[in-house]
């Protein structure tokens, strides 16, 4: 069976190496010869969609859980046994916890509270506290998970009386959630002191000793909401088993990146592994990029001239398919006609019954699949027996059929074992997939939507695992030529740390998005506005990764921006600007966002429809929405020059009127009318509004004169800030504004450069890296592009932070403000939009 595998394995390579998904030549190299080694703020591993969204946030990826972008844990593990040795190469084992003090996503449990700042020593054990509230926990604001005690003031202060009968003997471990600032004592004894942050299920073992056995004991707590949600939850717990199963680890030799792979080389003792995953994101291709299915290949091969046995095991847990942890799952198992499977999914299967940004889905079902193989096996079990069997002989126990667990009480496994046998010199290799089956994917104006890849319902789950075998050397071979062509572009324009930033992007954008297919067949692309207030299809966010799109595939950004315009036209959104978003993610049935960005949004919506129209050569998309255009460039005309009091993309810095930036945008937006009327044969409309966009742009040249630069706001003397949203009058050609203009930015910026980055405004030092790019993209030569995208690369190599990359930071130290594993670093593909200039300067 080895030689099989090997002959099967080197076929699949060397279809890797062909055509049979593009026009390029048949030499296309392995993913070794152009991924790049990088160290990046959080690794993607499985990047399907928002709530699919699987990442290792740390250099090795046996040294810390996978976890979705929210942070929660989405157990995936990888080991190896060689000759009966194991070694762990993926994820990190969790322990489980055995209660003793239960936490509400256990069961409520009761304590006294108070909203009122109390007096003496409240959090000793002797305090009276009899005055004040009784209630059970959760407590915290609505929406929040087990929630059963409402507190909406800034301040609550909880005591939790409770009893032990005898003195306790093995470690104790004190496990909390808390939004936003949090105190809590045992007995009296500080154990937690936090700044203005929100966690959950924190983990901290404590000095039993502190515990009195036959007397009282109070843990009490005060938590400070400073705005949004606030959360209060606590318990004692002791450990299950005794530790992990998979101690030791393997050695990791290399991490490198491209597109669509992230692929590691470990020496596992006496062989070395290779593991690839593969997230075939390929932008033309909608029915693959629908497809919920990622790839973990690997391949193993001896390293010293001996044969050894070996066998690989992966396991994937239900936490992949719940919200919270104290909900009910259901795992169980199948076979299609090509691949044997075990799946997990909420027993409850609340179909888009929740919204929100700190989400994850609980309805549909996660896939743990392989290839139907004599040697493939799965197996259902608790937490330890499956880990067990495979250390103690390679192999897993028959297993139940199902198993259906509330996962606070009780942690299930998908496992899966490859039995490898004799490996020598000649490779062996094999594959899993990772996929999830959301049945439902969108609500559109009260009308459930599947996703792209269902076909109105014709695809089944079943179908497409047997599509993602049956093409698996194919999907290979179009990723690896997509992913060199893509590198070698990006070297071209921007150099190699550019190249790096665009790998990183690449599947963090497409990810945060949601394709399927609307009720005329047309194609809808939904954006979630990720860790920042969950908004769905935001027009400010397609804006800035609008580049991505608009470089590999148009009809993508046509579909982000086809439900604003079917808002506006259907007569729901009655207003003479733009709207900023249609719903909260996964619900989009009208704009939720409390304010209105007028400007910003329209411009940005002309903006984009003439750069549509520059790529494709025909303002054909543009003509379809004609009516609704105009009203947005009448309303630029007369609102956009000296913009009022008003939110723009980067509202986190507030409300502001006269912004300088923004006035460019209505002026480009305007002009981009102009453009797309030329294109559609309208000149007299044509000439009227680019001529007003011109005498516009010399009017924001004297009001924003500020010397050797242009100000922040109009009246505000000594300020500046980034003026990125020039970019669009070079790109398009428009000719708007004189080319000095962005030449006296450039010089300007250089000299306010810190460590890592350009700051965003002379207000503060903290920046947007997307605005970065468009910014570098300004400059005339690559040299200067590449002295605002070095401090970037920089950034994202030395960060703290390690999520799913943050375009929100501090340019002195490189720690992460606010946002990740948001869509908007499609943004840095701008500069892949920049045609060459010719010799006679066209």
């Amino acid at each position: 069976m080895m030689k099989t595998r090997f002959l099967l394995w080197s076929l699949l390579l060397l279809l890797a190496g062909s055509s049979l998904f593009s026009c390029q030549t048949p030499d296309v190299p392995l993913p070794d010869s152009y991924a790049r080694e990088l160290r990046a703020p959080a690794y993607p591993l499985v990047t399907i969609d928002p709530y699919t969204s699987a990442w290792s946030t740390t250099d090795q990826l046996f040294d810390s859980p996978v976890k979705h972008w929210t942070g929660r844990v989405h157990g995936l593990t990888g080991a190896i046994r060689v000759d009966g040795t194991v070694y762990r190469f993926l994820g990190q084992e969790e322990p489980q916890w055995e209660p003793i003090l239960p936490m509400a996503s256990h069961t409520p449990w009761e304590a006294a509270y108070t909203l009122q700042e109390p007096t003496g020593d409240w959090t000793g054990a002797g305090f009276d506290d009899s005055a004040w509230d009784r209630g059970k926990a959760a407590f915290g604001t609505r929406g929040m998970p087990a929630l059963a005690t409402r507190w909406d003031t800034e301040d609550i202060w909880v005591r939790r009386a409770f009893s032990l009968d005898a003195a306790v003997e093995k470690d104790v471990y004190l496990i909390y959630s808390h939004d936003d600032i949090f105190e809590l004592y045992l007995n009296g004894e500080k154990l937690v002191s936090t700044g203005y942050e929100w966690k959950n299920h924190v983990v901290l073992k404590i000095d039993k000793n502190l515990l009195k056995s036959g007397e009282t004991n109070v843990i009490a707590a005060h938590c400070h909401n400073r705005t949004g949600g606030g959360y209060v939850d606590f318990g004692l717990f002791r450990e299950v088993g005794d530790g992990p199963v998979f101690a030791q680890t393997a050695v990791q030799d290399r991490v490198a990146m491209s597109p669509t792979h992230t692929q590691y080389r470990f020496t596992c003792g006496p062989v070395s592994l290779e593991v690839r995953f593969v997230s075939p994101l390929l932008p033309e291709n909608l029915n693959l990029l629908s497809r919920p299915v990622s790839y973990v290949t690997y391949e193993v091969v001896a390293n010293d001239g001996k044969s050894h046995d070996v066998q690989i095991y992966f396991e994937m847990t239900p936490q992949w398919a719940v919200d919270h942890t104290n909900q009910e799952v259901e795992v169980t198992g199948g076979n299609t006609e090509k691949v044997a499977y075990l799946k997990a999914g909420t027993t409850e299967q609340p179909v888009l019954e929740k919204r929100g940004d700190d989400r994850r889905i609980d309805w549909g079902y996660a896939y743990l699949a392989a290839p139907t193989a004599p040697e493939v096996s799965l197996s259902i079990s608790d937490y330890f027996t499956n880990k067990l069997a495979f250390a103690e002989n390679g192999t897993l126990p028959t297993g139940a059929s199902n198993m259906v667990a509330r996962l606070s009480e009780k942690m299930p496994v998908m496992g899966l074992v490859d039995r490898l046998g004799k490996v020598a010199a000649a490779p062996v290799n094999g594959y899993v997939m990772v996929g999830y089956d959301d049945i439902e994917s969108i609500q559109y104006f009260g009308n459930n939507l599947k996703a792209w890849w269902k076909e109105d319902g014709t695809v089944t789950m079943d179908q497409a695992l047997d599509l993602s075998v049956a093409e698996f050397g194919e999907i290979l071979a179009a990723c690896n030529d997509f992913d060199r062509q893509l590198i070698a572009e990006a070297i071209e324009k921007g150099g190699e740390n550019y190249a790096d930033l665009a790998i990183l992007a690449f599947r963090q954008s497409i990810a945060a998005h949601k394709l399927v297919r609307g009720p005329e067949g047309e194609i809808l692309f939904f954006s979630k506005e990720n860790n920042s207030n969950g908004s769905i299809g935001t027009v400010d966010v397609t804006y800035p990764s609008a580049p991505l799109f608009l470089k590999y595939n148009p009809e993508l950004l046509k579909g982000m921006m086809n439900p604003i315009f079917y808002y506006s036209e259907s007569g729901m959104w009655t207003k003479p600007f733009a709207a900023h978003d249609v719903g909260t993610y996964p619900l989009a049935n009208g704009q939720t966002y409390g304010g209105d960005m007028p400007v910003e949004e329209s411009g940005n919506m002309l903006i984009m429809a003439a750069a549509i129209a520059h790529a494709e050569g025909n303002a054909d998309y543009a003509a379809k929405h004609w009516e609704t255009l105009t009203t947005w460039a009448n309303y630029l005309m007369e609102h956009g020059l000296d913009p009022e009091n008003q939110l723009c993309t980067d509202d986190f810095a507030g409300h502001f009127a006269h912004n300088v930036n923004l006035s460019v945008k209505a002026i480009v937006g305007i002009a981009g009318y102009g453009y797309l009327a030329d294109m559609l044969g309208k000149k007299e409309i044509a000439e009227q509004y680019t001529s007003e966009a011109k005498k516009m742009a010399q009017e924001w040249m004297k009001m924003a004169d500020d010397g050797d630069h242009y100000r922040l706001t109009f009246d505000q003397p000594g300020t500046w800030s980034q003026k990125y949203n020039l970019v669009w009058d070079k790109l398009l050609g428009l000719g708007i504004f004189p080319a000095e203009v962005a030449q006296k930015e450039i010089a300007y910026y250089l000299t306010k450069q810190n460590t890592y980055g350009l700051p965003l405004d002379n207000r503060r030092t903290y920046t947007k890296s997307d605005w970065i790019v468009w910014t570098a993209t300004l400059a005339n030569d690559k040299e200067t592009f590449m002295q605002f995208t070095d401090p970037l690369h920089r950034y994202v190599s030395e960060t703290p932070d390690r999520v799913p990359m943050s375009d929100w930071y501090e340019t002195p130290d490189a720690r992460k403000v606010g946002f990740m594993a948001r869509s908007v670093v499609g943004g840095y593909f701008i500069k892949m939009l920049e045609k060459p200039v010719s010799p006679n300067g066209e």
